[in-house]
């Protein structure tokens, strides 16, 4: 029994416990005036998470450090100006899926999501480089002050992208690597739901790197498993020993959240086990396992230690010396220590077991149970655990997959014609959205997407389990090598190859399954990052220099359309990117109308009194126009006052 605290709560505890729920990274272990070890703030590190430049001043503590780290908590932080343009020519079903499909760098991608899909997603899976030496990795430059940085992100290179060979000579190469991965995962806990998972894919080279970001990132508490999968059977690469196996490194957003793991239970198991059929009853053909009653005590619980009555009226009770004073059927005592005996129920459910009809006495020649008398008893009590009830309820995955070997990929790609080497199976992904306790419209995240096996995984549990998952593949526009079978076939970026994948498996699955399909979400909206809408002059005014006044007449750079600075609204008001879009045109001006209500948007000049009149009368919850659309300040100042009188629940912006 826990007993009163008798004085005012611990506020340092407390305010550690805060801010361990906003930054996990910044909780160390340091000794205390005791010279005991005890949770700690990293104030160094919580400073750097609350700068905007480098911070100096690290102290010697329990941490993971490398060259860089205080770079990649500041490139996960600083802002950037670009946005998402929409691709209605090359999506499928743009008007009505819900699915995205966004092509660009993964870092700049996690940042213009952080609004829309903060605490939105439920599964992220990541097959991200495995840093063996043969591979490439992101380099992301952030070695310069915020403003710098700002207005550097309205550019980008010629090749689109920051990929770089990260060979074993470089005398970064752990580093490198794992200035990539932290700032990426940092932004992607973002996204997890409280109840929210991520796996990672992982390699050997880096499998121990990256359980020490993850337990810095996510919290080591938050671990839910290290799992090793079988890649292949056999070979005879490697110096030492044959590589057959990876590692899948799971970890929860937060574990007390986090529900179930259930998996299947495998046919040969079931034959194996369940090898009993019920004779009589209202269980009558069902089969069963016998599970014995009896257990070892792990700790002295006495509501569990209690006489039993056999059907020849003997009363039993486990191995020990303690008994109670009363010999008669549900006496109980306390055990004596943690070797005695108990029972797996309480008194109380076994009486309700007993009377469904879940308790079988089995005659035996062996000693498990003794009598108060201490000698041999013929009898075992046992309980029977039904199939029925174990099917429905699932069964605990096991930490070493085996079914899904690489060479399953290349048949399932074969089958569609996608030419692409070292796919991951979609019966893996599958296996893990499987496992994950299901709920309706759950969001399947893979910043690291490659050929799409995680789109296509979701598609196809979703045909068979009548899901109603929506996922976010994010793709950089790699180009393919020229030497590739994907080049030859026309493909010229790694992005083109898994949007042509989506299309085909949606496709396919629909073909094999027509009935049960008729509703099945196999569209995906394509955005692509680029700079953002506005000219350069909209983030830097201060540097704009007299003979340049023009460009602040028209912020808007002129090669954008509509829609992209529509979605641009989205993202600045964390919108869902896949809500319905309707098109309308009032008094001769084109208006969005989002999702009935959700937003209207008018990027016309020309705007009247009149006009705004009939917008807020619809009692939009969110109103935008330019800022240039109103023709004077006093039409802008108007404009405002009528939605306060007619509509003051109205957001109102201009861009």
């Amino acid at each position: 029994m826990d007993k009163l605290k008798m004085q005012s709560p611990n506020l340092v505890d407390a305010n550690i416990a805060r801010i361990a729920e906003m930054f996990p990274n910044c909780i160390t272990e340091a000794k205390d005036e005791n010279g005991m070890l005890r949770r700690v703030v990293d104030f160094d590190q919580l400073r750097q998470e609350l700068s905007a430049s480098l911070v100096e001043g690290p102290r010697e503590r329990y941490t993971l450090s490398w060259p860089g780290k205080n770079e990649a908590i500041l490139t996960a932080n600083a802002p950037i100006a670009k946005t998402l343009r929409p691709c209605e020519e090359e999506s499928v079903d743009f008007e009505n899926t819900k699915n995205l499909y966004i092509e660009g760098d993964n870092l700049d991608v996690l940042k213009l999501l952080q609004e829309t899909y903060l605490n939105k997603v439920m599964v992220i899976y990541i097959d991200q480089p495995y840093n063996t030496g043969n591979d490439f990795i992101y380099e992301d430059d952030f070695a310069e002050d915020t403003d710098s940085f700002l207005i550097r992100s309205n550019q980008k290179d010629d090749s689109g992208n920051r990929l770089v060979a990260n060979t074993e000579a470089n005398g970064r190469f752990h580093s490198d690597w794992l200035t990539m991965m932290y700032p990426r995962l940092k932004l992607a806990r973002n996204l997890l739901r409280e109840d929210g998972v991520i796996f990672i894919s992982i390699g050997s080279d880096e499998v121990d790197n990256i359980i020490k970001v993850c337990n810095e990132v996510f919290g080591a508490e938050n671990k839910i498993s290290i799992c090793a999968r079988l890649m292949k059977t056999g070979g005879n690469k490697g110096r030492f020993f044959s590589p057959n196996i990876e590692y899948v490194v799971i970890y929860a957003k937060n574990i007390e959240e986090t529900g179930k793991f259930r998996d299947e239970m495998e046919q040969s198991l079931i034959d194996k086990v369940y090898t009993q059929i019920e004779t009589k009853g209202e269980r009558a053909g069902q089969r069963f396992r016998a599970m014995g009653l009896y257990q070892s005590s792990l700790d002295a619980r006495a509501n569990q230690r209690y006489y039993v009555e056999a059907p020849d009226g003997e009363l039993l009770i486990p191995p020990g010396e303690s008994f109670p004073v009363e010999k008669q059927e549900g006496a109980k005592v306390v055990p004596k220590n943690k070797s005695e005996g108990v029972w797996r129920w309480t008194y109380e459910r076994y009486l309700i077991e007993k009377n469904l009809g879940n308790i079988k006495f089995q005659k035996t020649n062996n000693d498990v149970l003794v009598n108060s008398e201490n000698k041999k008893t013929p009898w075992n009590v046992n309980t029977k655990i039904w199939l029925n009830d174990r099917q429905e309820e699932g069964q605990l995955p096991n930490d070493f997959i085996q079914k899904y070997e690489n060479r399953h990929s290349a048949k399932e790609l074969k089958e569609i014609d996608i030419p692409f080497d070292f796919a991951k199976p979609v019966g893996l992904i599958k296996f893990f959205l499987k496992i994950v306790e299901y709920k309706a419209n759950d969001i399947v995240l893979d910043f690291f997407a490659g050929s799409s096996t995680t789109a296509h995984a979701a598609m196809q549990q979703n045909a068979e389990d009548g899901g109603n998952r929506k996922f976010i593949m994010v793709q950089l526009p790699e180009p393919c090598d020229e030497k590739s079978e994907a080049f030859k076939a026309g493909y010229k970026t790694i992005a083109e190859i898994g949007k042509e994948r989506i299309r085909r498996a949606g496709k396919k699955i629909k073909e094999e399954s027509p009935m049960t399909t008729q509703n099945l979400d196999i569209g995906f909206r394509v955005f692509k990052v680029d700079t953002s809408n506005m000219k350069d002059v909209y983030y830097a005014p201060d540097e704009l220099k007299q003979e340049n006044m023009e460009l602040f007449k028209d912020p808007i750079k002129p090669d954008r359309r509509p829609e992209d600075l529509l979605f641009q609204v989205f993202l600045d008001w964390g919108l869902d990117l896949t809500l319905p879009i309707a098109k309308e045109t009032i008094d001769g001006k084109k208006f969005f109308i989002v999702d009935t209500n959700a937003l209207i948007a008018c990027f016309d000049s020309g705007i009247t009194e009149e006009l705004v009149k009939k917008l807020a009368k619809h009692k939009p919850l969110r109103v935008v126009f330019r800022d240039d659309a109103f023709g004077s300040d006093s039409v802008k100042i108007n404009v405002e006052q009528i939605f306060k009188l007619l509509s003051p629940a109205t957001d109102v912006k201009t861009l």
